[in-house]
């Protein structure tokens, strides 16, 4: 690839900086113009609602990059600038400003939006979503005040705005649809211990309820009314109920989307000169075999070094087994792997789970799918080296915290065929 030739970035998050790095790192010495729609320089989004929310971070810590990397490693970094159109025909990005841009090849790393609920009636200065920093810097000034908040959603953004407000002092109440905490994706037998761990950290969580009015009240500020005729009063709410991938720009070019900008394991859409990655990337894993759109910051600082790779026009595939972490109270946890919703029928815990020290595995035909490591640290790969292996374990042993992990795939498939052979 030529000098001449042109990358053009649009997103201005983790995953956009992260390409804008690997192209220079690899070797790419063209045209590189990055254009996020926010005003701040890219920066990284946990910290958010775990560090930074609680005030144990500094800003500066958040970003990508120092402020002169960009100019230093000659990226155009455009700043407040939003891509209204893509043309792929003629190869050329329209900008908020009027401007045009032309591309050889384009990376679509355009992220996530927060799902909306109507609050008819709430001062918008009582109402929160978290996305974006000042998000974040709104959030932290408000719990320096409130005495109690509701939050609405309990995945992992409602969750950990809980536990940042609970270590504030201010009181909770959590109103979640399901009938535990994160029920869909750790399923029953670990969305317990979320829902016991908030309980135990004096939040108020309901589950299984149902929301049908939002509302603003003179006394309270913020009302919330649910079907069984109960109401819930607070000084402001925050709203964690999901968010959706940014694909317009790309479904408006004609680009292939399905629950995300559809990719395959080359980080390249349905237009071979157009890339996406991170949030907004349903891409194919081979290691799984099939498509997955992942949420979390691992997809976003992994799957930018492929699609440079792919855009330069080197074979690169990215087949990295999902990972997550999460912090709340005194629970640190790391998750990695895949299950689908029911996906698997036996659920092995390792370890003291009334402690919060343990480890727990999520099987199908004996066959670890994922695992997650909750204060207990220094073993993520050794389980993602048995969710890699494939093979069936014992399940005596997995539960034993005397075997190591290591001995359950290093020497045979299985631990029981090792003791066989003695």
């Amino acid at each position: 690839m030529s000098e001449e030739q042109s990358m053009v970035i649009i997103g201005g998050g983790l995953a956009g900086a992260k390409a804008a790095e690997e192209l220079r790192e690899q070797g790419y010495a063209g045209r590189i113009v990055l254009v996020g729609e926010e005003s701040s320089r890219p920066y990284e989004r946990p910290p958010l609602s775990k560090d930074y929310l609680q005030g144990t971070s500094e800003r500066e810590r958040i970003f990508v990059h120092p402020a002169g990397w960009y100019a230093g490693h000659d990226v155009d970094l455009r700043l407040g600038t939003r891509a209204t159109a893509i043309d792929p025909a003629r190869h050329t990005v329209t900008l908020s400003d009027g401007g045009t841009l032309s591309y050889d090849k384009l990376l679509l790393a355009t992220g996530s939006s927060p799902r909306l609920l109507p609050t008819p009636g709430v001062p918008p200065d009582r109402v929160f979503y978290l996305r974006r920093v000042e998000d974040s810097d709104r959030l932290k000034a408000m719990l320096e005040t409130a005495q109690r908040i509701i939050v609405v959603g309990a995945g992992w953004i409602g969750l950990e705005v809980t536990a940042a407000a609970r270590l504030a002092g201010v009181e909770v109440t959590v109103l979640e649809r399901a009938g535990l905490p994160l029920l869909r994706v750790l399923g029953p037998e670990v969305a317990q211990v979320f829902a016991d761990l908030h309980r135990d950290h004096g939040v108020d969580l309901r589950v299984g309820t149902t929301i049908t009015a939002i509302s603003g009240t003179p006394e309270h500020l913020v009302r919330v009314e649910l079907a069984d005729g109960s109401r819930v009063d607070g000084e402001a709410i925050v709203l964690g109920v999901g968010i959706t991938p940014n694909t317009e720009l790309a479904q408006n070019a004609g680009i292939a989307v399905a629950n995300g900008i559809t990719v395959n394991e080359h980080m390249c859409t349905s237009d071979p000169d157009v890339f996406a990655a991170g949030d907004v990337a349903n891409a194919y894993n081979p290691a799984l075999g099939k498509h997955i759109r992942v949420e979390h910051w691992f997809n976003a600082v992994n799957q930018p070094a492929v699609a440079a790779s792919s855009m330069r026009g080197v074979d690169a595939v990215y087949d990295r087994i999902p990972y997550f972490y999460t912090d709340q109270y005194d629970l640190g946890m790391e998750y990695v792997g895949y299950v689908d919703p029911g996906g698997y029928d036996q659920v092995i815990f390792r370890g003291n789970k009334d402690s919060l020290e343990f480890i727990v595995f999520w099987l199908r035909d004996r066959r670890v799918l994922a695992g997650m490591n909750v204060n207990i640290w220094d073993v993520n790969d050794q389980i993602k080296s048995l969710i890699a292996a494939r093979g069936q374990v014992d399940l005596t042993a997995l539960a034993n915290p005397e075997i190591p992990l290591s001995e359950l795939f290093e020497e045979s498939p299985t631990v029981q065929d090792r003791q066989k052979s003695r």
